[in-house]
């Protein structure tokens, strides 16, 4: 028998891979049986044409000593065999080799994401994979592969240890980030009316050229980072940090935040509660816009085999430096489900509801919201389907203004990452997306088309 991890026997594969991904164990081999070479000098052996078998064994013990140059080389010869379940066991080989011996986590999810393209119930390389995601720090997409894994089936035996797995997502890399760059064309830049004139109770005003929609090319950019200090069993505390821009030619319409947060993560059970202490910054024009500052809070909460309960507080309090009169307090709370439909299908529904207290009653709301959404996976391609409505409402009439503000918010966007296209750890990401806005209010009334096309963190 081969010595390593193999996929030829489903029921003990992933009643191994269970245990492995928790570190409990140290699996003998399950793959495919390989014929033992003859005896013979390496000169001869270099000489003869191997067959699949005896290469996977030559792939094997290159790797067992130590040799990983020769075994990557091997097994990425074996991934070229025209035979499907060859390369599903050569990539699944090297995946593991490049994960729990080279350090190399992200190389190692970029194969068994190739595996899943071809064989999305497979469910002991989604087991793999929420552990390589849980080491990279990777959370919701750990325990996303997770309930993608249950979905698609799991042998009685080892749904316990999944369970096990799930509440034990504690073990992860200390430190880690993410990164998006793209062009982002769009018809609206700064989400403003189409409107020349804007209606007051003295007249129409003339709105200028930069008060009006603009359309234009700019390059959206988006990056966090991460770091866990560990202080108990249990308990560790995040620190985050995340930054996204809007970066225009015309640099009057540049949209830059910023933001951290610090606080305790409490892991009860298969619950997980965090609280931060949170700050954020907002640029627009280059200029600062807003200042706020204070606590933000989550509870997850899972449903089953499948699904999870999240919910989702803040309490902000909110300078404006460009108007004094929208300086005040900001309260959100948001409720939201997820739930894999099965191997490959899933989505998920949010309600939310927002309560900004401003200095003056005109630009204070209230506002509720429903979000859903949906992802597929179509071969080497994931579809995301996200749609949004939200109906806010002002407690006042401003001065100005014939009508107090009543705002209807409809949006929707479709993306598709395209791994088929991947290099390194990264991935194509094509995105398109719909906003209309109709307000009572003429300069808050808007619509927007716009789309990005650039690359994302494959996992």
């Amino acid at each position: 028998m081969v010595r390593g991890r193999g996929l030829n026997s489903r029921r003990k594969g992933a009643v191994g891979l269970a245990l492995l991904a928790l570190g409990m164990i140290s699996a003998p081999a399950l793959g495919q049986e390989a014929a033992p070479q003859d005896a013979g000098s390496q000169d001869a052996a270099q000489s003869v044409e191997m067959t699949a078998a005896q290469l996977f064994e030559y792939a094997d013990t290159a790797r067992d000593s130590g040799d990983f140059e020769t075994a990557e080389a091997a097994y990425r010869a074996l991934i070229q065999d025209p035979d499907l379940e060859l390369r599903t066991e050569a990539r699944f080989r090297l995946a593991m080799m490049l994960a729990d011996r080279m350090d190399k986590p992200r190389e190692a999810a970029v194969l068994l994401r190739r595996i899943l393209d071809d064989k999305p119930d497979a469910a002991p390389v989604r087991l793999q994979l929420a552990r390589l995601q849980a080491q990279m720090g990777n959370m919701g997409e750990a325990r996303r592969e997770l309930r993608a894994a249950e979905a698609s089936g799991l042998p009685p035996q080892v749904e316990q240890q999944v369970r096990f797995f799930a509440n034990a997502l504690s073990a992860l890399k200390r430190t880690g980030g993410s990164f998006e760059v793209a062009a982002a064309p769009s018809t609206n830049i700064n989400n403003a009316t189409h409107s020349d004139t804007l209606g007051t109770i003295i007249g129409d005003f003339t709105l200028d050229d930069d008060a009006k929609a603009q359309s234009g090319i700019g390059l959206s950019v988006r990056g966090q980072l991460y770091h866990r200090l560990p202080v108990g069993r249990t308990t560790d505390i995040l620190l985050r940090a995340s930054a996204s821009g809007d970066i225009y030619r015309k640099s009057r319409f540049d949209d830059i935040s910023a933001s951290l947060q610090a606080g305790p993560q409490w892991r009860w059970g298969s619950d997980r509660f965090s609280l931060a202490a949170a700050g954020s910054w907002r640029w627009y024009g280059l200029d600062p816009y807003s200042t706020s500052y204070g606590v933000t809070g989550n509870w997850q909460h899972p449903l089953g085999k499948r699904s999870q309960l999240r919910l989702d507080g803040t309490v902000l309090k909110e300078d404006n430096q460009r108007n004094d009169l929208e300086d005040g307090e900001l309260y959100t709370l948001a409720v939201g489900l997820d739930r894999a439909f099965s191997a490959r299908f899933g989505g998920g529904l949010q309600v939310s509801g927002t309560r900004d207290v401003a200095a003056d009653p005109g630009y204070s709301t209230a506002s509720g919201g429903i979000n859903t959404y949906l992802y597929r996976e179509m071969g080497r391609t994931t579809a995301v389907l996200n749609l949004g409505y939200r109906r806010l409402e002002a407690d006042k009439r401003l001065f100005l203004y014939p009508e107090r503000r009543k705002d209807d918010n409809f949006s929707a966007s479709l993306s598709g990452t395209f791994r088929a296209l991947t290099f390194g750890t990264f991935a194509p990401l094509v995105r398109v997306a719909y906003q209309r806005n109709w307000s009572t209010i003429e300069i808050y009334d808007f619509d927007r088309f716009s789309a990005e096309v650039g690359i994302v963190a494959a996992f």
